[in-house]
């Protein structure tokens, strides 16, 4: 082989990913997206209920 390495039968690959941060990154995101959701809801609520005062 050349310097690039050796290839091993049946050998597994490390995964470069730091999974706990994956997954607070993971966690944080889907907060968000609530959040998110909370102030759309809200903002319907709020247009209906100036809509029905007119």
């Amino acid at each position: 082989t050349s310097s690039f390495g050796q290839i091993r039968s049946g050998a597994l690959e490390t995964s470069n990913v730091d999974l706990t941060s994956e997954l607070v990154n993971l966690i944080t995101a889907q907060r968000n997206f609530q959040a998110n959701a909370r102030t759309i809801e809200t903002n319907n609520q709020i247009t209906q209920t100036i809509i029905q005062i007119r």
